[in-house]
Order: structure tokens, then C-alpha cells, then sequence
């Protein structure tokens, strides 16, 4: 390979790398405005990023339970009729 190609070749990946890096820094900065939009929200909401984990198991155990407590109004021998017909 003569040294007119390798230069161009390097010049390329020069060039690319650069591409790569403006579109890395790019995204990196809509990241970072995302992270602080979302911490925002959560010192809106009085909530700890360190909390989340909890806080999403006891909304999941509220959930379960207002299903639980849902299922046992119906009226269970009614259903029962009506699936039979």
C-alpha cells in the first residue's frame, strides 16, 4: 500500500472518529438534561433517587391490594350463574 492511500484511509478515520465523538457528546448532553428533568420530578414528588426501588414495591403492593379487595366485592355466586348460562 503506498503512502498517498494509507494517508487518505487515516484521514477518513479521523474524520469518522470525529463524527462519532460530536453525535457521542451530542447524546451525553441530552442525557444529562433528561437526568436533571427526571431528578426535578422526583424532588417535585418529595422522592430520593436512592428510594425509588421501595417506593415502586409499595405502589405494586397498594396495586395488589385494591385488585384483591375489587375481586372480593363482586358478587361471586352471581358470576357463577352467569357464566353458566
Amino acid at each position: 500500500m503506498n503512502y498517498d492511500n494509507r494517508l487518505n484511509k487515516l484521514k477518513l478515520d479521523i474524520d469518522h472518529a470525529k463524527s462519532i465523538k460530536y453525535r457521542s457528546e451530542a447524546k451525553l448532553e441530552q442525557l444529562e438534561n433528561q437526568k436533571k428533568e427526571i431528578l426535578s420530578e422526583l424532588d417535585r414528588l418529595n422522592l430520593k433517587p436512592e428510594e425509588l426501588d421501595s417506593e415502586i414495591e409499595k405502589i405494586n403492593k397498594e396495586i395488589e391490594r385494591l385488585f384483591n379487595e375489587a375481586e372480593s366485592l363482586l358478587p361471586k355466586d352471581l358470576l357463577g350463574k352467569m357464566k353458566n348460562e
